[in-house]
This record gives C-alpha cells, structure tokens and sequence, in this order.
C-alpha cells in the first residue's frame, strides 16, 4: 500500500494543514480553521460596511414634512356650512429652544437619551436590541435617540418595521451631519406628542400646568418627559395605574438628572411631592356656546367615524355639524333673557339656578343646545346632563305605554286595551293598587297618588288627565300597564334606561332624571308619529377634503304611529288650554315639576321640531344635591321654563 501511495505524498504533505490534527474527531475535520473563520467574519464586516455605505450615499432626507409635522386645526361648521370654530391645541406653537428651561431640556434628555449631545444620532445597541425584538419576538421596542425619533415624527410614519427603522437610522445619521444638535432638540420638542390633543412641549404645558413651558420647573418637565413614553399611560388624571406609573416615572427621570450631573442632589431633595397636572385641559377657550356645542360634535364624531383621539389630535378634520346657528342663537338669547330676570326676582338664589336645554329634529338631528353660561368655567354640559328628576313632563311615556301594550287587573287575566277614553280616578291621593291590593312602600306605607296642583277631579279620561295636566291617573295606569312596560316604551321613545332608575311607582309620576338632549328626542318621537330616530350632532366628516365614513342612526318603530297621535292630540290641547296665544300652528307641550319643588321643565314639539328645557338650582361648591327653586321657575301656569322654550320655539 505504502508504495502505491508514494507518488502522491508530496500532494498530500501539501494538504495536511486542512486534515485534523491527530485526536480530532472525524467530525470536526469539516470544520473551518481559525483562519477561515477571521477571514469570514473580516469579510462580513467589509461587506456590511460597504452596504452601509452604499445605503447612506442612496438614502435622501425627504423635502416635505409629514403630517406629524405639520398639525392643522379641526374645523367645525354650522349645519348651513359656515365655519362655527376651530378647535384644539394642535394650532402649534414652535418655542425657540432658548425658551424651553435648561432643566426641562434635561430632564427629557435623561428620560429619553441622556448621550443626545455626544451620539452620531443613532444608537446601534438600541437598534440592534429593537430589531431583535421585531424580528425574533414579533414585537417592538424602542432604542432610538432623540434624532430617530424627531426623524419618525417630521418624515417617517409611526408604523414599527425593519424597513422603516433601517430607513429611520440612515436618514438619522445625515441629519445629524447637516443640523446642530440643538436645532435637532429644538424640532423634537416641537413635534412631539404628549396627549390631551397636544403636539409640541408648549402645548402640553399649556394643557397639563395651565401655563407656557418657560414658567416649569424641573419637575413639571421632568412629568412631561414621561408623557414621551406613552400619554395614555401615564396620564395620571386618567386612571389609578396611571397615576402610580406617573409617579414611578417622574421619580426616575429626576433620579437620572441627577445621576447624570444635571441636578444637583440639593435640588432634587426640593421635589418630594409629584406636581399633580390640571384634571382636564382647556381645549376650547372661547367661552359661547360654540364651546358645548363642539364638545358634543367631538364625541360623537370621534365614536360614529371610529377615530381615536390621536387622530384626532393631529388634526385636519372638517365636521359638519347639525347645529342651527339661528335656532342656536334664539334659544341662547331665551336663556340670557331668563338669566337677567332671576337676578332681578331674587340675586342670591340666582347665583344657584341652572339652566338646560335642547332643541331636535324629528329625524334625530340636534339642531341647538344651552350647556351652561360659559364653557371656560362651567366645562360640564348643562343639555347633556341626568341631573334632576322630569317630573310630570315623563307622563306621556305612561300615557303611551298604557295605549301601547294595556292593561291588566289581575296578574294572569286578559289584557285590556286602553284607549284616550278609558276612565280612571283623578282624585287626588289616590290609594295606587296592585292586583294584590294597595302598595306598600319600604317604609310600610301605603303609596298614594297626587296632582301637582292638589286638587281632586274625579272620574277622568287619560286623554282628557293628560290634556289638563292631572297625574294621579297615570300612575295607577303605570301600575296595571306594568312598570317594565312603562321603561320599555321610554327607552323605545329615546329615553336612557340608565337614567330611570329603579322600577317603582314613582317611575310613573317623573322620578327618572333624563337630560335635556334625550327628553325633547323622546317627545320627537311623538312628533314623528312613533318613528324614533338617535340624536346626532354631525351628518359629514371630511379630512383634508377626502370623506370620512361615518356611521348615521336610521329611523325605526318606536311605537304605534295612532299611540304617538293619541299622545300629540292631548299634548296640543294642554299647550292650547295653558297657553291658548299659541300661533295656530300644530305644537303640543308639557310642563315638568316636581313635588319637591327641585326642578322644573317644559317640553314640547312641532310635527318637526321638539325642544326641552330644565331649571334647578343646585350650589356645586357644597352639595350636588338640587336645592328648592324658591318661585325662581316662575309659575306653572307663566313659567320660565316655558318662557325659554316659546323663544326657542319662535313662539313669544
């Protein structure tokens, strides 16, 4: 054998680097050497490094700005098309770095990348660790300086992908060469999101402390600066988790100033208690009535379009609205008008008395609102409220129900209708009955039914008891119809069931507590022979032009088109026998009180209109508790309540 492979050893000598060493397993002989590996991984790096290049060189800041960059106002209309006011925080504010507090500076670079003025705009650990998130475990992470991100806020999308990210990197490290540092920090600060509708640090001082950023102090910026992480989470107003992790962040941040020399331990022992924000932002500041009525288009805007409040935020928005600027303007001046009045009659009591209003279209469009005397201080909307019980004005509902659905006298007998003509007793304290006999309270007393003028009128028809306002019939004829019956014709009619309360028989005589908005819908659909229609606020979205899908209610059968005519019939003759001026048009109203003298209402519609106004005196600084309007309402036959809605109406 030997000599056989004599010619062929000096070939072989000449391979026997690449054989394994003797004791190396058969395995490993196909193993590179050292060698090989360095010159793989050397080569690699060539490789890597020459894409690098090539990619840097092809890589071009884009010319335009994107829409992060450049925020617009959302601009809401009246129903005829003319703007009504424009909204947000998003009008943005560029603050020149020299105005923004060093401190506050700081302590954004300590939150998000404490290296800002010494990197080359990139962090290569933190991409590599985020890429390694969204490649190995199908998520994101962050890792980008403040260059990357200002580069994803003014160029880039937010959408998190490794093309998006490489892309993020290169245009990163070219700006970091033709911008300064601080210019970079300068348009960071001025881009960024930081919630409640705010892009830039003026804004959400402006939204989160009431003031301009050049008045923070460390600690307000260093709770600014957690808001970068994520506003919705950190938010504290918004929830108790977010609370604690606000806290948790803002400890930190100021930990970091000071593990990075830029707080001294002196002036960090000054910021022991968290600098608690303002529970909401003044994110409309006007004042008018415009105020509420943005408010309600917002919301429903935002719910119906399905768009979240960072879209929102960002702007560009056309709403068109419902709203009716002169239906909108007459019911304003019929509040005003009243308002005046109440100071004359008695100033103190004035100074309590509250004031709600709507006016709807039978096809569910709202056409105006009064939500209080100015948005600025009162930001709560008075015509969206479930604040007082509707009193008398819920009558109808019964009335309607009982015409709906019957009655019965014993709980397993035959339903029998009911008609305008149908008698019942209209004396009043009236025992209230069940089929088992009188009904006993909780407190073991019998419950007795009573008009609101105290006086007895013996066998009555229910339409003729509605007409002439008697309720002691009603809430006998809630009984036999059945109290579920009763809440379900309400809420059929537009009527919230969370704002009915409990299923006893003072549902009949008013102890619901609707709001304005929902009681002129309810009677709406009494208008709109039974058909019932949601309330909306805005028929048209539009962004930048281009339609926004927006989701719009449908009519649909609430009652019987002859029950909803039954209850207008005796609506127009107790509008006429109060009020008999009324101009001959077909109009139908009633007014609400209750036996407390807490709240009083006069609702009523046209065949296309239907408007609802509530009074009630209530001091916010002590007590939610509704306070005797003490002859503030006026009377029931001349009320204020009516006063407002014959203006609102066009009917004074």
């Amino acid at each position: 054998m030997r000599e056989r492979l004599q010619p062929a050893l000096p070939f072989l000598r000449r391979l026997r680097p690449a054989y394994p060493r003797p004791g190396r397993m058969g395995w490993q002989r196909w193993l590179p050497s050292g060698r090989q590996w360095l010159g793989g991984f050397l080569g690699a790096i060539g490789l890597t490094g020459l894409f690098l290049v090539v990619a840097y060189a092809a890589t071009d800041i884009p010319k335009n700005l994107n829409s992060y960059a450049t925020q617009q106002d959302n601009v809401f209309y009246w129903s005829d098309g003319t703007p009504m006011a424009r909204t947000g925080w998003v009008q943005r504010q560029a603050m020149p770095l020299k105005e923004i507090p060093e401190n506050v500076r700081w302590a954004v670079l300590a939150a998000e990348n404490e290296s800002f003025y010494s990197d080359p705009g990139i962090s290569f650990k933190g991409i590599t660790r985020a890429l390694y998130r969204t490649i190995g475990q199908g998520d994101t992470e962050g890792g980008s300086t403040i260059t990357q991100q200002y580069v994803k806020n003014v160029y880039l999308t937010q959408n998190q992908t490794v093309s998006r990210k490489f892309t993020e990197a290169m245009i990163a490290l070219k700006l970091d060469n033709r911008m300064s540092k601080d210019q970079i920090l300068e348009g960071y600060l001025n881009t960024s999101w930081f919630g409640r509708g705010t892009y830039g640090i003026q804004r959400a001082a402006q939204a989160y402390y009431g003031t301009d950023v050049s008045h923070l102090n460390a600690s307000q910026g260093a709770f600014l600066a957690s808001l970068l992480k994520g506003a919705g989470l950190y938010d504290p107003t918004l929830s108790t988790a977010n609370h604690k992790r606000a806290v948790e962040r803002w400890s930190w941040i100021l930990d970091r100033m000071v593990k990075i020399g830029k707080l001294t331990p002196a002036e960090r022992a000054k910021y022991k208690t968290f600098p608690e924000p303002l529970k909401t932002a003044r994110v409309y500041d006007t004042g008018k009535q415009s105020d509420y009525l943005v408010e309600l288009a917002q919301q429903y805007a935002k719910k119906s379009a399905n768009i979240s409040d960072k879209q929102f935020d960002l702007g560009g928005y056309q709403i068109y609205t419902t709203f009716d600027r002169k239906r909108e303007t007459r019911l304003t001046d019929a509040v005003t008008k009243a308002r005046k009045q109440a100071k004359k009659d008695d100033p103190k009591a004035a100074k309590t008395v509250h004031y709600g209003a709507a006016s709807v279209a039978t096809d569910g469009r709202i056409l105006a609102v009064y939500g209080g005397p100015d948005h600025r201080t009162q930001g709560y909307n008075e015509s969206n409220a479930s604040t007082v019980p509707a009193g008398s004005a819920f009558v109808p509902f019964v009335y309607a129900a009982g015409l709906e659905h019957g009655i019965r006298k014993t709980r397993t007998g035959p339903t029998t209708t009911v008609t305008p003509d149908t008698v019942y007793d209209g004396d009043d304290g009236t025992v209230v009955t069940t089929p088992e006999g009188p009904y006993w309270d909780r407190s073991g007393k019998r419950v007795l039914a009573h008009n609101d003028d105290g006086k007895s009128y013996g066998q009555i028809s229910l339409g003729n008891a509605l007409a002439q306002g008697v309720n002691a019939p009603f809430m006998q004829l809630g009984m036999d119809t059945g109290l579920d019956k009763v809440r379900q014709t309400a809420v059929a009619a537009g009527l919230l069931s969370s704002s009915l309360g409990a299923q006893v028989p003072a549902l009949t005589t008013g102890s619901s507590t609707p709001s304005a908005i929902r009681m002129a819908s309810g009677y709406a659909t009494f208008a709109a022979n039974g058909l019932h229609t949601e309330p909306y606020s805005v028929r048209r979205i539009t962004k930048n032009g281009a339609k926004v899908p927006l989701a719009t209610p449908d009519a649909h059968r609430a009652i019987d088109a002859q029950v909803a005519k039954d209850v207008s019939a005796a609506l127009t003759s107790n509008l006429l026998r109060a009020h008999p001026t009324v101009p001959a048009v077909r109009a139908g109203g009633m007014a609400g009180i209750t036996s407390d003298d807490k709240a009083a209402w006069y609702t009523g519609n046209t065949d296309t209109l239907s408007t609802a106004v509530v009074v009630y005196r209530m001091n916010l600084t002590k007590s939610l508790e509704p306070l005797p309007l003490k002859g503030i309402a006026g009377k029931p036959t001349d009320s204020v309540p009516y006063a407002v809605w014959s203006g609102a109406m066009g009917f004074d």
